[in-house]
């Protein structure tokens, strides 16, 4: 699964006092990322699998954040995603199985300005009471520029060269971080990390 993440300089809101909407088709793949979402603290999660859905829900006013898949039975997320940011919404995050250039390309046309290559599928299980690592103070300085990096869209390679290190380097500190924050999973980590404030 790749990740688009849409970094809008918003100060993300504070743990616990975030709404969001999830719009994906896939039933598993909803439940996880709302899963997800409950789990770094949202007060409010609304799933729906149709843009048509997620302009009903939206028209009940502005949330937070919005996670759309790309390719929605009606329609594209990453115009949905693109219409909620001009209706106000803080924040939007596409979520799409390929990581195809021209996806890549009209995600960036839409404002969209990074996106994340993740190992999660929709037929990934729903994770429930997953024990958690040491959480997100505990990333040493070096690994919230690697996390940055990697919020930013960048490919291991392209960290390396971005901080002089070696692809085995990298994946090292990816280790660690992904030992720290509990998961493994880039999307979750960067996701993580922007709650906390460690990343934008």
């Amino acid at each position: 699964m790749t990740t688009v993440i849409e970094r809008t300089g918003v100060p993300v809101p504070r743990p616990g006092r975030f709404a969001a909407l999830v719009v994906v088709a896939s039933p598993a793949l909803r439940e996880a990322v709302a899963y997800t979402l409950r789990a770094l603290g949202a007060r409010h999660v609304l799933e729906v699998s149709t843009v048509a859905e997620a302009r009903a829900r939206a028209a009940a006013g502005v949330a937070d954040l919005c996670i759309a898949e790309a390719g929605l039975p009606d329609g594209s997320g990453i115009a949905l995603v693109r219409e909620l940011r001009a209706a106000g919404w803080q924040r939007g995050m596409v979520l799409t199985t390929s990581d195809d250039p021209y996806s890549v390309r009209a995600a960036i046309s839409a404002g969209v300005r990074s996106y994340l290559v993740s190992t999660a599928t929709a037929s990934a299980p729903v994770r429930t009471g997953e024990a958690r690592g040491e959480g997100v103070d505990s990333l040493s300085a070096r690994e919230v520029q690697v996390l940055q990096l990697v919020a930013d869209g960048k490919s291991n390679k392209d960290i390396g060269e971005a901080l002089g290190l070696s692809a085995l380097t990298v994946k090292s500190h990816l280790a660690r971080i992904a030992r720290k924050l509990g998961t493994g999973d880039r999307a979750e980590m960067v996701v993580t990390a922007m709650r906390a404030g460690a990343v934008t």
